[in-house]
């Protein structure tokens, strides 16, 4: 009994009330305060740099911005809201707001559109690895040289714009190789008139007669490299009227007006008409290198032989993609040849990941592609569509690098955008950072939303 005793008052010792209450555990020890601001300064040391960095590179500027655009252009002058009533009623801030609204609208859906059909096609082909490579390859280009490479190719000169020269060439081929002698005239003494642009003969002829066009007014550049020496038409049959068109004058000078000489080049390629007394065409012909030509089929009668004016209209020169009207689209075109690229590559990476299996069983179903596509394929993808309209409307509410370097001046105006008008504010001649740093503010205001949008998904993807 005595042996046991020590250990039968051992648990009212430990317990504090009553017997045969049982021991507690022991509490584990607790990190020390130093232990904790230890791996505090661990933590703030990795972070420190990215602070620093975010701290000097955006929240600085971003406060110095809001505070400057409280400023006059001098910066030392308080002015309140001023800049921003005055941005609100400037023309060229309305149109870099509803160019941006465009840019938003358009760029974004056309870029991701062409990136889900790129990738969908490249899923399904062999070649689709070098496919992609060529689709992605103006990413590795600079917006600038892109600029660059955009202007040159939209030039309205036919000889300097690839585009132009390829209009020019399908006009030409769709107008049957027609020459186009813009400024040729007759003589005020000459046997021609002139009629609502057509040149014709001042008295009707009948088959088996002759009808020249001594033609003035033809610049050395507008006559083709292959016109010859003019010539004088061979005699017409009894069902034919000729003549010869030509132009009437000698290079130095000299010869006789009116008259086929030495010297005086015939115009190739001129359409010329017979008319009939009631107005209607009777035949047609094309001069020849010489400027000769023959109408053949002629009934009985008299016809007045004209120049038609589709002769004399300014030949084919494209289209003026630089103007105001098509400058803000050909900027747009060259964004989205750059960006396409990168829509696909993050679409074909989406499309890698879901459940194949899916499509397979839909197919077996008997469903066709388009179904399997519209259905099954687009409604997986849907979080990367999104992810990528969003990130490529944020792109396009910066955008700068294009719309500085493609228009030409006369265009710059109608293809203004925010960013570039900030530039042009602050530092292009304006020399205004008060109204350029409002501008900057609300630059960010718009970019806000797409960029909150964007966090929010991660944030969910994350979760999920």
């Amino acid at each position: 009994m005595s042996s046991s005793s020590p250990q039968l008052a051992a648990p009212a010792l430990a317990g504090g009330e009553g017997r045969g209450t049982p021991a507690l555990p022991p509490t584990p020890r607790t990190a020390s305060s130093g232990s904790q601001w230890r791996k505090i300064a661990i933590a703030a040391g990795f972070l420190a740099p990215a602070l620093v960095f975010l701290g000097a590179f955006v929240v600085y500027p971003i406060v110095y911005t809001l505070i400057r655009s409280l400023f006059d252009r001098t910066g030392d002058g308080f002015v309140g809201f001023e800049n921003y009533a005055r941005m609100f009623t400037n023309e060229s801030t309305f149109t870099a707001i509803r160019n941006n609204v465009i840019w938003v609208v358009v760029a974004p859906a056309v870029c991701t559109i062409l990136g889900l059909i790129f990738a969908v096609l490249a899923d399904k082909v062999k070649w689709g690895t070098a496919f992609k490579l060529i689709v992605f390859m103006p990413m590795a280009i600079s917006m600038l040289a892109a600029g660059v490479i955009f202007r040159s190719l939209f030039q309205e000169n036919p000889e300097l714009g690839a585009v132009n020269a390829g209009i020019v060439a399908v006009q030409n081929a769709i107008g049957g190789g027609a020459a186009n002698y813009e400024g040729a005239r007759p003589r005020p003494d000459g046997p021609l008139v002139e009629d609502a642009g057509s040149i014709g003969g001042a008295a009707a002829v009948e088959p088996g007669g002759i009808q020249d066009f001594p033609l003035v007014g033809v610049r050395a550049g507008d006559v083709p490299e292959d016109a010859a020496q003019a010539e004088a038409a061979d005699e017409p049959g009894g069902d034919a009227i000729a003549g010869t068109v030509f132009l009437d004058n000698i290079r130095g000078g000299g010869g006789t007006d009116g008259e086929i000489e030495e010297g005086k080049f015939g115009l190739p390629g001129m359409t010329v008409h017979a008319v009939d007394a009631s107005g209607n065409v009777a035949a047609s012909a094309t001069t020849d290198a010489a400027g000769r030509y023959a109408l053949e089929g002629l009934a009985d009668g008299e016809y007045t032989v004209a120049l038609p004016a589709t002769n004399f209209v300014a030949g084919g020169q494209g289209v003026s993609w630089l103007s105001s009207t098509f400058i803000t689209s050909v900027i747009i075109l060259s964004y989205v040849w750059i960006w396409a690229g990168f829509a696909m590559i993050m679409i074909a990476s989406g499309l890698s990941a879901i459940d194949r299996s899916l499509q397979e069983a839909a197919r077996t179903d008997g469903a066709s592609e388009w179904k399997v596509f519209t259905k099954i394929t687009a409604p997986l993808l849907a979080p990367v569509l999104v992810v990528v309209l969003v990130t490529l409307i944020i792109n396009v509410l910066k955008i700068f690098d294009l719309v500085y370097v493609i228009p030409p001046g006369a265009s710059k105006p109608a293809a203004n955008v925010i960013a570039v008008e900030m530039w042009t504010v602050s530092f292009g001649g304006g020399s205004d950072q008060g109204l350029g740093s409002a501008l900057a503010i609300l630059l960010l205001l718009l970019v806000l939303p797409a960029m909150v949008i964007n966090v929010r998904r991660l944030r969910q993807e994350r979760q999920s």
